[in-house]
């Protein structure tokens, strides 16, 4: 696999998700349990298949999964579309197929938004003719979900760009790059848009346990887009921090409430807290569609819990005794006096709190 790109400033060498072709066309998600060994794009058959995709994190990462999402329920229209079945028949099955992805993960909130979209596109033509041509409007909104995350994302790198001084030490969390999102990522966007703009940034990422997103995604995406980077234990980041390497830290989001309460990858509250301590400024980087009005505290935000094998027998290999009490939660939540200020492609949410964050959503 080649691990270095010739990749220019607004343009990724890799995508997450795709659909060729029109709504009898081919669904692909690259699959991020490869990596970094393996580069591969695997092709959706199914709905069922999509679901899977997105429960075992093939797939993964808020924006990222309401797009393939949304896509998946053009999949599992197709066998309508072939035999052009009833309107009535039709719009019942598209209906079901956004309640059932609906269920794959609970956290992140950009997958219900997407669905919510879909679901609208069905209503508004729930007396048109056939299968055919609710499926061409339900495509046209999936490509415009796709379409308008890539906006997003470079709109956030370039306001999270401008918080970051030249020659400053980043840390982040997880991955928040072109793989969990349509192109470039929101945290990660930040950095890479600082990078290219010639800053001579350094970025210290968190492996990220259990699943280790940080060391097998985020330092693959440092790397394909040449950007001088250090890889560090969790564990490690107080240190880091002590010693001075740690300008800002800059995290991504899965879902953000009304006044700023932030879900995300477990482990992401003790950097805020860590950050709190060494007096460094603690960003948050996520589009508009990351945010759920209808919960203003944190306390409220559905929190994911994963198998225990995640952490006894990750990558195939047992590290904890059999029969023992697991407790594996996907994502924490950073309540928002701790959170500096929130970079989205409206623009940067700072203080953070609930007047502010409606004031900028509103736009």
């Amino acid at each position: 696999m080649n691990e270095q790109s010739n990749a220019s400033v607004g343009t990724s060498p890799y995508v997450s998700v795709r659909w060729q072709g029109d709504t009898l066309g081919q669904l692909e998600l690259l699959d991020q349990t490869l990596l970094p060994e393996s580069l591969q794009m695997v092709p959706i058959q199914s709905v069922e298949q999509a679901h899977e995709a997105i429960v075992s994190l093939q797939v993964r990462g808020a924006p990222a999964i309401g797009i393939a999402a949304a896509y998946a329920v053009l999949v599992g229209m197709q066998s309508l579309v072939r035999r052009r079945a009833p309107i009535d028949e039709s719009v019942q099955q598209a209906r079901a197929l956004c309640d059932y992805l609906a269920t794959s993960r609970p956290t992140a909130v950009n997958l219900f938004w997407a669905l919510d979209r879909m679901r609208r596109i069905i209503d508004r033509n729930s007396n048109v003719a056939t299968a055919v041509e609710l499926a061409n409007q339900l495509l046209r909104e999936a490509r415009q979900i796709h379409d308008e995350d890539r906006r997003m994302c470079h709109a956030i790198g370039e306001f999270g760009a401008s918080l970051f001084e030249h020659g400053s030490g980043i840390l982040t969390h997880c991955n928040t790059g072109g793989l969990a999102t349509s192109e470039f990522g929101t945290a990660l966007a930040a950095i890479l848009t600082a990078h290219y703009q010639g800053k001579q940034i350094h970025v210290y990422a968190d492996e990220t346990r259990p699943l280790l997103q940080g060391a097998r995604l985020t330092m693959w995406e440092l790397q394909q887009h040449r950007v001088p980077s250090t890889l560090i234990c969790d564990s490690m980041a107080a240190q880091v921090m002590r010693e001075g390497k740690v300008q800002y830290v800059i995290v991504g989001a899965d879902r953000i409430t009304a006044r700023g309460d932030t879900a995300n990858k477990i482990g992401t509250y003790g950097l805020a807290v860590l950050a709190k301590h060494h007096q460094i400024p603690f960003f948050v980087a996520a589009p508009s569609s990351t945010f759920d009005l209808s919960i203003v505290h944190g306390a409220d935000i559905p929190i994911e819990q994963r198998k225990p094998e995640e952490i006894t027998c990750a990558f195939g290999k047992r590290t904890a005794p059999e029969s023992i009490q697991v407790y594996n939660p996907a994502f924490d939540v950073t309540p928002s006096e701790l959170i500096s200020a929130i970079i989205t492609e409206l623009g940067i949410i700072h203080p953070v709190d609930e007047d502010r964050v409606r004031r900028v959503l509103s736009k």
